[in-house]
């Protein structure tokens, strides 16, 4: 099965960008649905966007016009472009990747929008 790890995260000033990238291994990458999701202190673990095998996505709404998310299949890697970045992104990242009822999870990456 697939194993995933994310990298990227760091401190940035409100309305900045970062791009998170989810490198996978271990099974073909292309057969899995991937997703972006994030935790804040306090609060519960949310979606924040997915990408289908054939390459659809779908966003939280608090992220639409702001964030892209993209694949790579030659590279297994999975990308989140994060522009115009806000205090309330502040939130550890986590990679998931998902086929029928299997699901992987990364370690997560902190993402830090502060000045």
């Amino acid at each position: 099965q697939v194993q995933v790890a994310e990298s990227g995260g760091g401190l940035v000033q409100p309305g900045g960008s970062l791009r998170l990238s989810c490198a996978a291994s271990g099974s073909i990458f292309s057969l899995y649905v991937m997703g972006w999701y994030r935790q804040a202190p306090g609060k519960q673990r949310e979606l924040v966007a997915i990408i289908t095998v054939g390459g659809s996505t779908n966003y939280a709404d608090s992220v639409k016009g702001r964030f892209t998310i993209s694949r790579d299949n030659a590279k297994a890697t999975v990308y989140l472009q994060m522009n115009s970045l806000k205090s309330e992104d502040t939130a550890v990242y986590y990679c998931k990747a998902a086929r029928g009822q299997f699901a992987s999870w990364g370690q997560g990456t902190q993402v830090t929008v502060s000045s």
